[in-house]
């Protein structure tokens, strides 16, 4: 059929995108912003894109509409949908019922790490020559890609953002999956959750569609999530933790974490060293870990594939070494995200100074939810520059006093570069943080830095 998407160029939709295609149907999309590296991909998958959501682009009209959780009522695509009677639905809706029936199901869930975790997952199960397919949020270093067909099991980043306008529900009630990890449960979302209590049931949701012969992965150290499992949970339940006693344990062997030691039952498995750190990696590999077993992977061999994982972009992604200095992009905006990243930073690189430029730029840090935690969630940092916009309402200032004199706050991206570049010296990690674009800021400052250094070479 044809299947036009609304908001295609989201890493969601536009993974839904080259699913469809690959299923042989005819895809179109539209977004208010095409733009790469998303708009290349789908291209190259021969999805036509158009700019902007007007509706003659759904003349002739297509058999389905796929409509983005972005867009929402006086929409014009959207109004045209309704008006004309075309049928649609949801990403999540259509993933699930057309695309994921018939195959194992592998979802991973929670407040943090779900891409990471699924990225682990994704490549335990390749290195183990099951040929998975995926939807993730992020791209993958040992793909190059955030989506993919795949055989009999399918990896999916379980999100519990809503669904779309016409349906509130978190979208990993739509993916029915027959093993699932559950990572952390804190409160995110505030433009969709008014408090916790509201995300827990929505995770209980998610419990009662795993089946009794399924598999539930679970953090055994986060009250919230064991709060939710006591609203009944009828699969086989495993925990994880690091250290601490649970089904499955991981320990690190050193203070980044790039060595660790995994358990089972409290036999001893293996030990990995890998390219990654901190304790929140520590444990999103061994959920990782456990997973890749429910699903019929041998230790051996999902230690081997954790060995070869190379990360996923926008995670602590170190995107350049000029000059001595190291710079990194990552996609961090909860504190709870934002200080294990930094912490797992500081214990690989000790003394030298991490600079950082952050944007808070979701919904929840705008609205100043986490104002108070913030702060305190970048201690582990030796500067700090703050980019704050127009619409936050909170005291950046006062949120920053925790760092005693560490942090700044700027309002132009311009003006917090010239500032970082001045304030770098050979031996730092700068450290870019934001869920979106962040002006290309990353980008720009390595740019400076390489002129920088090609004028002081040709001196």
């Amino acid at each position: 059929m044809h299947i036009h998407i609304l908001g295609v160029c989201g890493t969601f939709m536009g993974g839904v995108a080259l699913l469809a295609r690959r299923a042989g149907h005819r895809v179109t999309g539209s977004d208010q912003n095409t733009y790469p590296p998303m708009s290349t991909l789908l291209g190259a998958e021969g999805i036509e894109l158009y700019e902007g959501c007007d509706p003659a682009q759904l003349d002739p009209a297509p058999d389905l509409v796929l409509i983005g959780n972005a867009l929402s009522r006086g929409n014009p695509a959207v109004e045209h949908v309704l008006n004309a009677g075309i049928r649609y639905t949801s990403g999540p809706r259509w993933l699930g019922e057309n695309y994921l029936r018939g195959k194992t199901v592998l979802a991973v869930a929670g407040t943090h790490g779900k891409t990471t975790t699924a990225s682990m997952l994704a490549w335990i199960l390749e290195h183990a020559g099951r040929a998975p397919g995926f939807l993730i949020g992020g791209v993958l270093h040992n793909f190059e890609l955030s989506a993919r067909d795949g055989k009999d099991c399918f990896v999916v980043e379980a999100d519990e953002y809503d669904t779309a306008f016409f349906d509130k529900r978190a979208k990993f009630v739509h993916y029915r999956p027959r093993i699932a990890i559950l990572n952390n449960l804190e409160y995110d979302h505030a433009d969709i959750y008014p408090d916790v209590a509201a995300i827990r049931t929505q995770f209980h949701h998610l419990v009662r569609t795993i089946p009794g012969n399924g598999t539930i992965i679970c953090n055994a150290d986060d009250d919230q999530l064991a709060e939710v499992l006591r609203k009944g949970c009828w699969s086989t339940l495993q925990g994880f933790s690091l250290g601490a006693d649970a089904n499955w344990q991981v320990r690190m062997l050193d203070p980044s974490g790039s060595k660790l030691e995994f358990l089972h039952e409290g036999q001893n498995l293996g030990r990995v060293q890998w390219t990654q750190c901190g304790e929140h990696n520590a444990m999103n590999a061994v959920a990782a870990l456990a997973a890749a077993v429910a699903a019929g992977v041998s230790p051996e061999t999902a230690l081997a594939g954790l060995a070869s994982f190379r990360g996923v972009k926008r995670r602590l992604e170190q995107i350049g070494v000029l000059a001595g200095i190291s710079i990194y992009d990552d996609f961090a905006h909860h504190p709870t995200a934002i200080r294990l990243t930094l912490e797992g930073l500081r214990r690989r690189v000790g003394n030298a100074r991490i600079l950082v430029g952050l944007e808070p730029r979701s919904n929840t840090m705008r609205a100043g939810v986490h104002a108070n935690l913030l702060g305190p969630a970048l201690i582990a940092a030796d500067r700090v520059w703050l980019k704050t916009s127009d619409d936050i309402d909170w005291d950046p200032q006062r949120a920053l006093a925790p760092l005693a004199g560490r942090g700044r706050v700027v309002t132009r991206t311009g003006d917090m570069l010239t500032q970082m570049l001045e304030a770098a010296k050979s031996g730092d990690h700068v450290v870019f943080m934001s869920n979106g674009g962040f002006d290309a800021a990353p980008g720009r400052f390595r740019e400076a830095l390489s002129g920088t250094t090609a004028d002081a070479a040709g001196m």
